[in-house]
């Protein structure tokens, strides 16, 4: 694949990531009331959820604009990680959820693994700029 055209590729996916986090810190600020009403049947608090909303808020905008793309992606697994733990716990869902709680974990796992190669295929700074491969 050409440079250009993995540098495309490279955007695309990344946008495509960041427009997942980004929608969904939409949907929660716009139903704040329900979206803290279903967190509390997991047991998170108002206080953690508002911290995890902007966890992926800055996450998203980072892999939205190319913004230091390897924090972000660190930061929306700091986020993704626990959340899914907590949220999809398939082997704790009463037996007719645990297909679709199972389906949700396994989703996340690989959006985490989507994350993790942003991660590491982002250059770190002392690569000179001529040098790094876009991410």
């Amino acid at each position: 694949m050409s440079p250009s055209a993995t540098k495309t590729v490279l955007v695309l996916g990344r946008t495509l990531l960041a427009l997942l986090f980004l929608f969904s810190v939409i949907g929660k600020l716009t139903a704040w009331g329900s979206t803290v009403a279903y967190a509390s049947q997991a047991g998170v608090s108002p206080l953690l959820l508002a911290g995890a909303t902007a966890l992926e808020l800055i996450g998203g905008v980072s892999l939205l604009i190319g913004y230091k793309v390897s924090w972000g992606a660190l930061i929306l697994l700091v986020f993704l990680v626990p959340v899914t733990v907590v949220m999809h716990a398939f082997w704790a869902a009463p037996k007719e959820m645990q297909q679709i709680q199972l389906a949700m974990f396994l989703k996340n796992v690989a959006i985490a693994g989507g994350l993790l190669v942003l991660f590491g295929s982002a250059a770190p700074a002392s690569v000179p700029a001529a040098q790094r491969q876009p991410v």
